[in-house]
């Protein structure tokens, strides 16, 4: 796998893990946070639960299917995603309408608002 791709995937997981954190078991929480996060390698989380490099291999795995399971159903990171696609496009469209500049900036915060619920 590319560096370019392993950082899409790195950078994936993480918002999927964002999203979804408190649907898996602690235990994968923890794997993951160690992975993805802190940058541990197998070898170091191994070392660190005492258990076999393979066996950290299968619960980050485990945990990875699970992430992209949640949000096949759920789909909350599409649905962010698109959310703030809209909101960078309505901000376009107010940039380029004949608002008054106290009318646009209100509407850019209020947009900022709802970008942030």
């Amino acid at each position: 796998m590319s560096q370019e791709n392993r950082l899409e995937k790195t950078n994936r997981i993480n918002l999927l893990f964002d999203f979804y954190e408190t649907l898996l078991t602690e235990k994968q929480q923890t794997f993951l946070k160690y992975y993805f996060l802190d940058d541990f390698s197998l070898g170091e989380i191994a070392a660190e639960f005492g258990i076999s490099r393979q066996a950290v291999y299968e619960h980050i795995k485990r945990a990875e299917e699970m992430l992209e399971v949640y949000e096949e159903k759920l789909g909350l990171l599409r649905k962010d995603e698109q959310l703030g696609e809209l909101l960078a496009r309505l901000e376009k469209v107010l940039d380029d309408s004949g608002m008054s500049e106290v009318h646009k900036e209100t509407a850019k915060r209020l947009l900022r608002q709802v970008g942030q619920l």
